[in-house]
């Protein structure tokens, strides 16, 4: 997935996916403006294989952590990213099990399928366990973000999974004690706070029951 080659720099065109605005409004008699982006909603999913112990996780290449690792002289438009200096491996990140909501599902529907789509494991919808619902990107998008925890076994395992049509997704398993080397390593964690959330809430429910 880090076969990255031919990275250009284009304006923001029709899209699927986001739509800017620019609010106006007037805060206590200043008149303010604030650049936005309406996204859609999304799922991530805390996924536990009991039999062997392990949180299942995949592994993606992102282009805006990829962006973020290269120097604003060098992200003009039209420009071609070099990938020598700045290795495509700077943009692949460790998530939760996630997905937008674009289907007419219930949430739990939806997340379900993306277990199975991307980690390969068939769940029934009543094994989710709902942890809560919060707002993601406050500062431009606002969009809301449900999260789940579900169980599976070995016997659950139907796939390799990886995503479908064109997705790149690599299914990742850490024990309790590799993730708690990961969400504390001193280096930035390239993986977004819905998943360290989702980590900590896990750390703090369900790891100590893990470990007795």
């Amino acid at each position: 997935m880090d076969k990255i080659t031919d990275v250009v720099m284009k304006p923001l065109e029709k899209s699927i996916y986001l739509k800017p605005y620019t609010m106006h409004f007037t805060q206590n008699g200043a008149k303010k403006t604030w650049d936005l982006l309406s996204v859609h909603d999304s799922v991530a999913i805390i996924v536990f294989n009991v039999t062997r112990n392990v949180l299942i996780l995949v592994k993606q290449f992102r282009p805006a952590v990829y962006l973020g690792s290269i120097s604003p002289e060098d992200r003009k438009i039209d420009n071609v990213i070099d990938t020598t200096k700045y290795p495509p491996e700077n943009g692949i990140t460790i998530e939760l099990c996630a997905g937008i909501v674009d289907k007419n599902l219930s949430l739990t529907e939806i997340a379900r399928e993306e277990i199975l789509e991307e980690c390969g494991y068939d769940v029934p919808a009543s094994s989710l366990h709902l942890i809560g619902s919060y707002r993601s990107g406050v500062g431009t998008s606002a969009s809301i973000q449900t999260a789940y925890y579900c169980e599976v076994t070995d016997d659950m395992k139907v796939s390799d999974g990886g995503g479908t049509d064109d997705e790149l997704i690599e299914v990742v398993e850490m024990t309790v004690d590799d993730i708690k080397k990961y969400v504390t390593q001193s280096c930035v964690v390239k993986s977004p706070p819905s998943f360290l959330f989702g980590i900590y809430w896990f750390l703090l429910n369900k790891a100590p029951k893990v470990n007795q």
